[in-house]
């Protein structure tokens, strides 16, 4: 018999909070059931935190439950206010709908939407055309507001002002469990666990309107040792759209990260099995870094494909092994005469190297930026032809990890 999802979840560390323990695993265990995960279309691509949301349905579907992916369209009007300091910027009904086309095709190479194998569903809708005043006595009714107020997902909030308008965000997401369930037979939600709080508002307001059994479960936030969000860059967010973060740069990240989360990442981030996963992560010192090669492969690959993982794979080791080029690696081309009147402050920003010419001047100054394998060490230092190899190019190196390939046409 092959092994229940719970387990394997449970043992590559997915779970982080159940509503029903005992009863999900043994729903999980006897029948393939329908589960949802929500994802607000905030941007017009999904970032790293969202990865780990589509690894943990792809690990539900490759046991034969059916994920619904379901797209914020009318939750993204308001704006969840979970882990927030400030309201969220208000987007535009037509930039919502942009960002839920885009959404929808990336997730398209996560998860097998034939033949009715997953949906992906927007709770625009049914939220665009609610009755306020049916939608009070339906729902309201069902959620204390002495309860919502102790909620995680307002805390930070409570301080600064929360608006009544994100207040509804709990009702909403409740809602979408209960519309879920009613169309769908849809008996779980999964998400992050910032979402607790309002996941377990959606598990009640259907357990009170439907008398139905349904269940959460929250995966664990993708967290270095540190307790740090992990994902950020020089240039923002580590999308995973290639226009956004080239698949090098997103092969990088993975291979730079800490030797102390190396084990962590195996185990959410890819498929490796647990007993590779646990003798890469038992590597030491230099070897360490055969087990972060072997983790910006694979995730690469998952998000960009084997030729790109591949590309990217090559680029690297061209550049580490002998300080040398790659046709693989990030490169920003210029004409003679743009290259000439930037300064390496411009140029540092322009390539993403440092986000401003500020970071750009501490970098220079503390010694931290190389161009041909020589230190910079001005600040207004130009460029001309004589600093150009044959091919008519220069690789600007930050630190021992960061390079760009400048071309000069």
């Amino acid at each position: 018999m092959s092994q229940n999802v719970y387990d394997t979840l449970v043992e590559r560390g997915y779970i982080k909070q159940f509503t029903h323990e005992q009863e999900i695993k043994e729903l999980l265990g006897k029948e393939k059931i329908t589960f949802y995960i929500g994802f607000d279309p905030t941007a017009d691509s999904l970032h790293v935190g969202h990865f780990i949301a589509m690894m943990f349905m792809r690990y539900m579907q490759q046991a034969g439950h059916r994920p619904i992916a379901l797209i914020g369209g009318g939750t993204a009007m308001i704006g969840d206010p979970s882990g927030k300091n400030d309201m969220r910027k208000m987007m535009t009904k037509e930039t919502i709908q942009h960002n839920v086309d885009c959404i929808k095709k990336q997730m398209e190479k996560f998860i097998d939407f034939s033949d009715g194998k997953a949906l992906i569903v927007n709770n625009a809708d049914w939220l665009m055309d609610l009755n306020y005043m049916d939608f009070l006595r339906e729902v309201g009714v069902h959620f204390s507001v002495n309860k919502m107020i102790t909620a995680e997902c307002f805390k930070q909030r409570m301080e600064k002002g929360l608006t009544f308008l994100e207040f509804n965000y709990m009702l909403m997401q409740g809602y979408d469990f209960y519309e879920l369930n009613k169309k769908y037979d849809c008996k779980m939600e999964l998400g992050g666990d910032d979402q607790w709080s309002n996941m377990i508002a959606g598990v009640n307001l259907v357990r009170k309107k439907s008398q139905k059994d349904v269940y959460a479960m929250t995966c664990t936030l993708l967290t270095n040792s540190q307790g740090q969000k992990m994902g950020k860059t020089v240039g923002g967010a580590l999308w995973l759209d290639p226009e956004k973060t080239s698949p090098y740069e997103f092969y990088q990240y993975w291979r730079n990260i800490d030797d102390a989360d190396v084990e962590k990442c195996l185990c959410l981030l890819t498929f490796v099995p647990m007993d590779e996963v646990r003798r890469l992560a038992a590597l030491k010192d230099a070897e360490i870094n055969k087990a972060k090669e072997v983790l910006a492969y694979e995730i690469t690959k998952i998000v960009h494909g084997e030729e790109e993982a591949a590309k990217a794979q090559e680029a690297a080791r061209a550049v580490f092994a002998s300080g040398g080029k790659s046709d693989n690696m990030p490169t920003t081309e210029y004409d003679k005469e743009t290259f000439e009147s930037m300064d390496i402050l411009a140029l540092l920003a322009e390539t993403g190297l440092a986000k401003n010419r500020s970071e750009a001047r501490r970098l220079v100054i503390q010694g931290g930026v190389s161009v041909n394998d020589v230190k910079i060490t001005e600040i207004d230092k130009k460029f001309n032809e004589q600093d150009l190899d044959d091919d008519g190019s220069i690789v600007i190196k930050k630190g021992k990890k960061g390079f760009h390939q400048v071309k000069v046409k």
